[in-house]
């Protein structure tokens, strides 16, 4: 198995159960880590035959950018659903976080996998 990863992805958002929050767009910082299998690509030098980070993190983007989500774990669920079902990625790891929640914290987030790593 491969890992195709995605890394720091910064998308606003409206997120949060606090009425402030539901005025405000908030930065959310995503981790993607896809289980893939390069081999073909590597074979083939062709963007058609791996998983195409570019056209993950567009559809991302546009997903969360239109979202009002309560909860970053509803968040986190569509997100999965979204990479395993439109991407045909066989696993991922989630991390969203959403920094300064908490005065006290830098980070705060969840960290969510779905699927089958194994190919």
């Amino acid at each position: 198995m491969d890992i195709i990863f995605i890394r720091e992805l910064e998308i606003e958002t409206i997120i949060g159960i606090y009425d402030w929050e539901r005025k405000i767009k908030q930065t959310l910082v995503f981790d993607l880590e896809m289980a893939t299998d390069i081999r073909k690509a590597a074979a083939t030098d062709n963007i058609d035959d791996t998983l195409n980070y570019k056209a993950v993190s567009k559809r991302l983007i546009d997903f969360v950018n239109g979202s009002e989500f309560l909860l970053v774990e509803t968040m986190a669920e569509r997100i999965a659903e979204i990479v395993l079902n439109e991407f045909s990625v066989p696993w991922l790891r989630l991390q969203v976080n959403k920094r300064g929640a908490l005065t006290s914290s830098r980070d705060v987030g969840i960290i969510i996998e779905r699927g089958n790593k194994t190919l």
